[in-house]
């Protein structure tokens, strides 16, 4: 079946969609609906047989809803109506949620429901209960959706008000009054997008990841720590950690980046290299044990690791590859990785410096995983992957990954060329042919799909993924294995190492030259940049050999 994707941007809820219906063998394209007269241009050159919107924040005109069949993904349950659902889903402290696909029509969110799924919220931040409830609950629509549609089998959409735009008067903190669970509740609503509004140290900024803290208290938002990046701000009954901040007209940097000198005297608050968890704090690395498996958790803000990041998450890998016989890379909550920091090089002055800095350290931490012959190492690909992230994934002897997870194995988007040593791991998984594919048309593919070109070993469903991943896990203790793999490495080190050091000799000008198109790309990523026109990376144009683009 042709169909078409009309959405406001290539998100994590689109790729998802994307990529499942690929898996099904369907024809999809995408438009982005910027402009009412090129969206019908490109609607009418690819004449689909349906047009799907799983995130689209503009309306849909009319020309386009009465002449082809247009279902919209709307993140709330049946009688829901509006901008903003999940914060109000939030804000109500809701149990119960939900999504429905419903045909566009002239009512604002008011046409028939085709589909709808439920789920139980979590208390978590507004972008994970949409990453992760959200985009599995799109993904379980479309197991029946389209046979509804051709049943046209649906129910009448509630009609009720529609709720107005969530306002930042809504999302303001009162720091005398409120307690810190309100503050968390606060941010939670606002997370990641638009933040919470508010002044640190007279800086008018957005607040972004709040965390709990048990131990550490002080005056209502008086800056009592910070710790890798975040700052520690006490509250009326306790205080709160905020990772990042964003300026008004800026971008989002961890809170430290922003503050800078205003924070001298501030002390850092140190843990642990690899925390336990015993207690509520902020924390990026910690590690569980069972059963002599070390699961290491690197929950770093949106995947990015910047050059700090990386060196913890290198030495934790040292240091824990010694204590268990089996080491499982578990990544984040919403990402397992995405490579290397690109908001604090567009901030840093010394981006070319940095920036080398930053890919070198990603190299260490793989580097770390490759050379770890003394145990077995895994990566569980829980959440989505890109770039670098994916790469430093499958350095590791096995790679799994839970169903529905989306992975972006490219690196050109952004200008770059990439290193994490992936013409090794890469082209010894898939082999040169495949390997140049997907670095080359750059785009999303599922787990489901990576598996099937050799990318990983397994694939687990969500419901029981823990614990397939455990079983999986207890499974590859075998010194046999081991010793296999010491001498491979021994052998190859040199080829291996050789092979790094080009992927850097490309990458160098890419970094330091000014005319880099890395410059203008990561200025466009980190600025959120909205293109003009649908990139053509997503378009499906017949070209030679009936191949697509």
């Amino acid at each position: 079946m042709k169909i078409l994707l009309l959405v406001t941007a290539f998100n994590s809820q689109t790729q998802a969609v994307y990529t499942k219906l690929k898996d099904l063998k369907h024809t999809v394209s995408v438009c982005f609906n910027r402009d009412e007269k090129q969206t019908l241009k490109e609607i009418r050159e690819f004449e689909p047989e349906l047009i799907l919107c799983p995130f689209l924040k503009t309306y849909i005109s009319s020309p386009i809803y009465e002449n082809y069949p247009v279902y919209i993904f709307h993140p709330g349950p049946r009688g829901d109506r509006g901008p903003n659902s999940l914060e109000y889903a939030l804000t109500n402290h809701t149990k119960k949620w939900g999504l429905v696909v419903l045909r566009a029509n002239s009512e604002y969110d008011g046409g028939n429901i085709y589909v709808e799924k439920s789920f139980n919220v979590r208390e978590t931040y507004k972008a994970s209960l949409y990453r992760k409830e959200i985009v599995q609950a799109s993904l379980d629509a479309l197991d029946t959706l389209l046979e509804k549609i051709e049943n046209n089998d649906y129910i009448l959409q509630e009609l009720n008000p529609i709720h107005e735009k969530f306002s930042q008067d809504k999302r303001a903190i009162n720091w005398l009054k409120d307690r810190s669970e309100k503050i968390i509740e606060k941010i939670y609503l606002s997370d990641s997008h638009p933040g919470v509004l508010d002044k640190v140290l007279g800086v008018p900024c957005y607040l972004y990841g709040v965390h709990k803290e048990d131990k550490l208290k002080g005056k209502p938002k008086e800056i009592i720590a910070k710790r890798d990046g975040a700052i520690c701000l006490g509250t009326v009954d306790g205080a709160v950690w905020i990772s990042h901040l964003k300026t008004i007209e800026g971008f989002k940097l961890p809170a430290t980046y922003v503050l800078k000198e205003k924070l001298q005297g501030i002390k850092e608050e140190r843990l642990p290299l690899v925390f336990d968890k015993s207690y509520a704090t902020f924390h990026e690395v910690s590690m569980e044990m069972r059963d002599n498996v070390a699961y290491l958790h690197f929950n770093f803000h949106n995947g990015a690791m910047g050059t700090a990041q990386c060196i913890r998450l290198k030495y934790a890998i040292e240091y824990l590859k010694a204590e268990c016989d089996v080491l499982v890379l578990m990544g984040g909550d919403d990402f397992f990785s995405n490579g290397i920091h690109l908001n604090i090089l567009e901030d840093s002055q010394k981006q070319g410096e940095d920036g080398w800095a930053n890919i070198n350290a990603m190299n260490d931490v793989v580097r770390a995983i490759i050379y770890a012959d003394e145990v077995v190492t895994i990566a569980s690909f829980a959440s989505n992957a890109g770039a670098g992230g994916v790469f430093m994934g499958i350095a590791c002897d096995y790679v799994v990954g839970q169903v529905g997870v989306v992975l972006n194995p490219h690196y050109k988007t952004l200008g770059l060329s990439g290193s994490e040593y992936h013409t090794y791991t890469l082209v010894k998984r898939v082999g040169s042919v495949v390997a140049e594919q997907l670095l080359n048309e750059c785009l999303p593919i599922s787990v489901t799909h990576a598996k099937c070109l050799g990318m990983i070993d397994e694939v687990f469903s969500h419901q029981e993924y823990l614990k397939s991943l455990h079983i999986f896990a207890i499974s590859k203790i075998d010194d046999e294995f081991l010793w296999d793999k010491e001498d491979y490495l021994e052998e190859n080190r040199p080829m291996i190492e050789a092979l790094k050091e080009k992927e850097l000799q490309v990458m160098h000008p890419e970094f330091w030259d000014n005319t880099s198109d890395f410059h203008s790309m990561r200025y466009d990523f980190v600025y959120k940049v909205c293109p003009n026109a649908t990139p053509k990376r997503l378009k499906l144009e017949p070209i030679k050999e009936e191949k697509y683009a």
